[in-house]
């Protein structure tokens, strides 16, 4: 299984951005996907998931800005940031769960710089 993941690159502040990121490989059946993001010198944290049910969860940081969504069909997720803030800045990563803890993977990330 592979993620590829996109769309990262240099927003001012205010702006917005759009990640993309598709499955490809051997997935049959998708439990949930999302997107997390690593700060310099911070944890990686969730960003925004939605499960194959469509239940949605949100960090509280980016609620009513981000929107998250799934093509699942193509195996695709979409991360829609608007209102893009500093503190937004960070490498996303694109997650991938087909259930149990050996079936989760990683994107390769994406640099998101927020700039004045």
């Amino acid at each position: 299984v592979q993620l590829q993941a996109s769309g990262g690159g240099l927003v001012q502040v205010g702006g917005s951005l759009r990640l993309s990121c598709t499955g490809s490989g051997s997935i049959f059946s998708i439990n949930a996907m999302g997107w997390y993001r690593q700060a310099p010198g911070k944890q990686r944290e969730l960003v925004a998931i939605i499960n194959t049910g469509g239940v949605i969860n949100y960090a509280g940081s980016v609620r009513g800005r981000f929107t998250i969504s799934r093509d699942n069909a193509k195996n695709t997720v979409l991360l829609q940031m608007n209102s893009l803030k500093f503190e937004d800045t960070a490498v996303y990563y694109c997650h991938l769960d087909l259930g149990g803890p050996n079936f989760r993977y990683w994107g390769q990330g994406t640099l998101v710089t927020v700039s004045s």
